[in-house]
């Protein structure tokens, strides 16, 4: 168990004055789902290991990919929404959502000025996997985040179509356009809360899990290389943010960060964070972040916790 206490609770930074949570009904178990591309297949094992325990969710928050496997779980929160996402994510590498030759993602790019894939791929997986289309239709609440490129300010999505929210909340700058939603534009919500403890907080849980990918275990060094300047920029921001919260938790709220079952993590700006089209170790990583998960649960979880 990793309870971690401060005086006060402020409300998440940033959060859009219509969306805020202050005043929310609370929610007693929260699932907090971060981003992090093809490595948030860890997310599922650990799903897996809360929901053979018995540990369900009254509230769901998700990031980018965390955004993908948070609304498929918010759509049914049993252990049925596991096999779900084995098939999402089985699709998401046979299917080719980002597919393409090197010619032709260059083409897209010269094409689109911004971006190296098209959004349509994701959509229809989407479309295909989620069982309901709207916010309301889900069994349990459930936010995403998005960042508003107008506002530069973070976005809570919570009502509305739900794979317009999931799509902005994904759209990698680089690898897919933004999203325009009600006439403002979105990009992916990790550039602005990549684990949004925070929000789970501001919204009532007195339990939270934390399911993220794996990065937070890795060592930072200053970058050596080209390509590690803005990776280790980028996680210098999102650990920031983070640890932030973490160091925010208010008296009375229990965190359990799960373990990602990485043995050796690799450092911050490790050329593997840039093959965001493989898939093939999909299935080992489930699965490692599943017994690292369950051994971790059953170590610090009372009877009934959860």
């Amino acid at each position: 168990m990793r309870p971690m206490a401060a005086p006060d609770a402020p409300a998440s930074p940033g959060a859009d004055a219509e969306t805020t949570a202050a005043g929310a009904p609370g929610a007693g178990t929260a699932f907090v789902l971060g981003g992090g591309g093809v490595l948030g297949a860890a997310e599922i094992g650990m799903l897996q290991a809360l929901f053979e325990r018995g540990i369900r969710p009254d509230l769901v928050v998700g990031t980018s990919v965390g955004a993908i496997n948070g609304a498929l779980v918010a759509a049914d929160p049993t252990a049925g929404a596991v096999e779900r996402l084995r098939a999402v994510w089985q699709d998401l590498g046979d299917q080719g959502v980002f597919a393409g030759s090197l010619l032709a993602r260059a083409a897209t790019l010269v094409r689109t000025r911004t971006h190296l894939h098209p959004r349509e791929p994701l959509r229809d997986l989407l479309a295909a996997h989620l069982p309901v289309q709207t916010f309301a239709e889900l069994a349990v609440p459930f936010q995403c985040v998005a960042a508003s490129i107008e506002r530069a300010a973070e976005h809570w999505f919570t009502e509305g179509p739900l794979v317009d929210a999931v799509l902005a909340s994904c759209a990698v700058p680089g690898l897919l356009p933004p999203v325009e939603v009600d006439g403002e534009h979105y990009l992916d919500g990790g550039l602005v809360h990549s684990i949004p403890v925070g929000r789970a907080v501001a919204l009532g849980a007195g339990m939270i899990y934390v399911l993220h990918v794996g990065r937070i275990d890795r060592p930072l060094r200053p970058p050596a290389r080209p390509w590690e300047v803005a990776q280790v920029a980028f996680e210098i921001a999102r650990r920031h943010r983070f640890a932030a919260d973490l160091a925010a938790l208010p008296p009375g709220v229990t965190l359990h960060v799960l373990p990602s079952g990485e043995e050796r993590p690799p450092s911050a700006g490790d050329l593997r964070d840039l093959r965001y089209r493989d898939f093939s170790g999909v299935g080992d990583r489930i699965d490692r972040a599943h017994a690292a998960a369950g051994g971790y649960l059953d170590g610090v979880a009372g009877p009934g916790e959860g």
